[in-house]
C-alpha cells in the first residue's frame, strides 16, 4: 500500500475543521497526526472530534514532532509568515492557506524559508485543482472563442455582522481583497497564462469593520489590451462567476470557486454565434484534489502545478489593489 504523508494542523479554524481536514481524512495519500491550538483543550475536543491521534496546546509542539512531515496552516493571515518559516526550520513541508502573506515580500521570504530547508511550499488557493480549469484553458486555447478580449469575475458574501471575525482586523490581514479578490485575480492569471501590467481599485473601507475594505472593484490589465474587471466583497449579496469574453464566443462559469456535489448546475458553458452548450467535467472535492496533488510533490517527487513563484506575483498584484485603493490611483506593475 502506497505510504500516508503524516500531517499535522496549526490550528482549529472553520476551514481546518470543515474543509481540509476531511479532505485529508478522504485523500489516499494523506493522514492527520495531530491537530494544535493555543488551547489544548479546544485541541482535544477538535482531535476527538475528528478522530485526530495527538493534541498539541501550542504550535511549538506540533512542529517539534518528528512523526509530522507536513503541516497545514490555516491560522490568520498575519501568522502565517511566522509559522511558515518555524515549520520550515523545523523541516516540514508546508501548505498555507490563502493569501499566503500580508503582501509579497513576507511570501518572498517564506519561500526563500522553505527552499533553504528543503522543504515544498504551497498556497491553498484549492479552487485551482479542479479539473474545469484545465477545461477552460483547452477551450480557450483551441479558439472556439476566438481571440480573448476581456474577463469578468466576482466573489461576494455578506457577513458583515461578525464583528468579532478576523477577516474584519487591519492588523491581521483582513478585508475582502485578500479573502475573496484572491479568486478571480488568480484564476484571470490562470486563465490568460500571464501577469498584469496594471491595476486600478475602488474599495469601501469600513470603519464599522477596522477600516477593512469591505468591498472592492477593480480593472486589471494584462498584456494585448485584455483586462479582468472584478469586484469581491463581505458586505453584499453572495455569489461566484467568471466569464471570458472572446471575439466568436463567450465562455460563463457559474459557481465557480465553490463547492460542487452531485446537484451541480452545469460548471462551464459556451456560447458562441452558432450554439450554446453545458458541460460538467467532473464532480471532485477540490480540497481533496489539492491534498493529493501535495501529497504527490513530497513523497514521489512530482512538480506543483502551482509554483511558489506563482504566489508572489500573485501577491504583487494584491498588494497593488489594495495601493490603488487607498490612494485612488492607477498602479503599475511593470516599468
Amino acid at each position: 500500500m502506497d505510504r500516508h504523508l503524516q500531517w499535522g494542523v496549526l490550528g482549529t479554524s472553520t476551514i481546518a475543521k470543515n474543509a481540509v481536514i476531511p479532505a485529508i481524512q478522504q485523500s489516499e495519500r494523506g493522514e492527520v497526526l495531530a491537530i494544535a491550538s493555543r488551547s489544548k483543550e479546544k485541541a482535544e475536543a477538535l482531535a476527538n472530534e475528528l478522530d485526530i491521534a495527538r493534541a498539541y496546546g501550542s504550535y511549538e509542539e506540533l512542529i517539534a514532532d518528528p512523526d509530522i512531515e507536513a503541516v497545514y496552516i490555516p491560522l490568520p493571515n498575519h501568522m502565517h509568515k511566522e509559522w511558515t518559516i518555524k515549520a520550515a526550520q523545523a523541516g516540514k513541508h508546508v501548505l498555507c492557506e490563502k493569501p499566503a502573506a500580508l503582501n509579497a515580500d513576507e511570501a518572498a521570504e517564506m519561500i526563500e524559508a522553505c527552499q533553504q530547508h528543503g522543504v515544498l511550499f504551497a498556497e491553498a488557493i484549492m479552487y485551482r485543482y479542479h479539473p474545469k480549469h484545465r477545461r477552460v484553458q483547452e477551450i480557450i486555447a483551441s479558439g472556439e472563442i476566438g481571440t480573448v478580449r476581456a474577463l469578468h469575475g466576482n466573489f461576494t458574501c455578506n457577513t458583515a455582522d461578525d464583528k468579532d471575525n478576523v477577516r474584519f482586523k487591519r492588523e491581521m490581514g483582513g478585508g475582502s481583497l485578500f479573502d475573496l479578490g484572491v479568486y478571480p485575480i488568480s484564476a484571470a492569471r490562470m486563465y490568460l497564462g500571464q501577469e498584469p501590467e496594471a491595476v486600478t481599485v475602488h474599495a469601501l473601507f469600513s470603519e464599522e469593520h477596522d477600516g477593512v475594505d469591505m468591498m472592492a472593484s477593480g480593472l486589471v490589465e494584462f498584456p494585448n489590451s485584455v483586462a479582468l474587471t472584478f469586484d469581491c466583497g463581505m458586505w453584499a449579496s453572495g455569489r461566484a462567476e467568471m466569464e471570458i469574453l472572446g471575439t466568436d464566443g463567450r465562455i460563463e462559469l457559474p459557481k465557480v470557486f465553490g463547492w460542487e456535489n452531485s446537484d451541480i448546475p452545469p460548471q462551464i458553458i459556451v456560447h458562441t454565434d452558432s450554439v450554446s452548450r453545458e458541460e460538467r467535467v467532473s464532480v471532485s472535492n477540490s480540497y481533496v484534489l489539492q491534498v493529493e496533488t501535495f501529497a504527490a510533490a513530497v513523497l514521489e517527487g512530482e512538480a506543483l502545478p502551482f509554483s511558489p513563484q506563482n504566489t508572489i506575483q500573485n501577491m504583487r498584484v494584491i498588494d497593488a489593489c489594495l495601493e490603488s485603493a487607498r490612494t485612488r490611483q492607477r498602479i503599475q506593475l511593470v516599468d
